[in-house]
């Protein structure tokens, strides 16, 4: 049997001619990650260790960006910590207020990550990275001190689900939409510990963007990580980020899968995930009538450049409904700085909407737009946990830019062909 894109990386960065799932093996990193909530427990084994440098000062990237910019006295110690421990160490990949983003659209922005690569992240969206073509899974602090430490991780290869993409995506669908599509047809543990490969020739129809958020949602479903076939606009996003060298992999004929799923993308139509879990999908012609009181447009989900534009595509001209607060995060300062330079943020702002400096904040409930007791949120992020944007009787329901943006029109979830 051959192997899958992802084996195939793994069986690389492991030293040896192939791997099969199931397998525990030992493989080189070329990037660890971490954030401002998981980096001090991971910079406190690294002391317990017992080693004095990191592996490789170039090949560790620190982002605080969870809560961030600082909201109370315990977040401004943690990233103090860190940042202490950054200098120390000479780590040069630190990233902080004013060079800062939300760590998985900033990596790739910065060239940090490309084809082939594995990277670990204490963070469980660090699967964004499978957009470039590239292994990369969440993993714990433990996992992290080990990894600044060694430069190398262990990991239980594994099986993999192949979703042919066929088609063209219609009117206002967006990855985002896709991504939950999928994880409502096969559930928040439809891929358990095994690798999502995308393939197939409608995978030139999504842009990179389209794919950052679907391999971003990969863990939604139990994946151990998201992977897409890299192409000709994969290489082109590379060369304008990066200067590292990369390789493509592609998955042999006779790769071994669990299962193979044909995704025709032009019958998804624009979805919405329900409470309390991303796996509780419905169509937007199917949602009735919900009612809302804030929205968030941003996350490392969809606070890309594409996002803000398809946004403000709907609420130019328009006014957010004076029920709802509209919060938009620009996932980093260059996008900041792009959609600025685009005119957006007059429209976000004549609209009635408030743009933010790039943060993670609302999505994880930490800050910049906490929900009370039995207030719904339309949001642009990547879970809806009980509780997750603050009270645990608040409600958040997972939509794409597109329909965030009407939604904050009408004052209820809608489509945008009804604003």
């Amino acid at each position: 049997m051959g192997m899958t894109m992802t084996q195939k990386i793994l069986a690389k960065h492991a030293g040896v001619d192939k791997v099969k799932a199931g397998e525990l093996i030992k493989a080189s990193l070329d990037m660890v990650l971490g954030n401002d909530i998981t980096t001090p427990v991971a910079v406190k084994e690294f002391r317990r260790i017992g080693v004095n440098k990191v592996f490789d000062v170039n090949k560790i990237a620190i982002v605080p960006d969870h809560f961030t910019p600082n909201k109370d006295i315990k977040s401004a110690e943690q990233v103090k910590f860190i940042r202490e421990f950054a200098r120390e160490m000479g780590i040069v990949n630190f990233f902080e207020i004013g060079q800062m983003g939300v760590e998985h659209a900033l990596l790739p922005e910065k060239g940090l990550v490309v084809p082939g690569d594995v990277v670990i992240g204490a963070d469980s969206h660090t699967c964004t990275y499978g957009a470039l073509g590239a292994f990369s899974t969440g993993v714990g602090s433990t996992d992290m001190a080990a990894g600044m430490a060694t430069g190398e991780a262990w990991f239980k290869v594994p099986e993999a689900i192949k979703f042919v993409l066929k088609g063209k995506p219609g009117k206002w669908v967006s990855g985002k939409d896709v991504i939950l599509h999928i994880i409502g047809m096969i559930g928040v543990d439809g891929a358990l510990y095994k690798s999502m490969e995308f393939t197939g020739e409608g995978v030139k129809e999504l842009s990179m963007d389209d794919r950052f958020a679907m391999a971003n949602m990969a863990i939604e479903a139990g994946a151990k990580n998201g992977i897409f076939e890299v192409d000709e606009k994969t290489i082109e996003y590379v060369k304008e980020h990066s200067t590292k060298p990369y390789t493509v992999f592609k998955a042999d004929d006779d790769a071994e899968y669990v299962s193979v799923i044909e995704i025709d993308l032009g019958e998804i139509k624009p979805t919405v995930a329900f409470p309390h879990l991303p796996e509780n999908t419905r169509t937007i012609d199917n949602v009735g009538t919900v009612e809302i009181d804030q929205v968030v447009i941003g996350s490392c989900t969809n606070g890309r450049i594409e996002d803000l534009r398809v946004a403000a595509s709907i609420l130019k001209g328009k006014k957010v409904h004076p029920r709802v607060r509209c919060i938009i995060i620009p996932a980093t300062q260059k996008i900041w700085k792009q959609a600025m330079a685009e005119g957006l943020f007059d429209i976000f702002i004549d609209a009635g909407a408030a743009v933010s400096t790039p943060t993670c904040g609302p999505c994880l409930g930490g800050h910049m737009g906490i929900l009370a007791k039995g207030e719904r949120a339309v949001a642009t992020t990547n879970r809806n946990f009980v509780g997750r944007m603050g009270h645990p009787e608040s409600e958040v329901y997972l939509a794409s830019p597109a329909v965030a943006a009407a939604s904050a029109i009408a004052g209820r979830i809608a489509s945008p062909d009804e604003v």
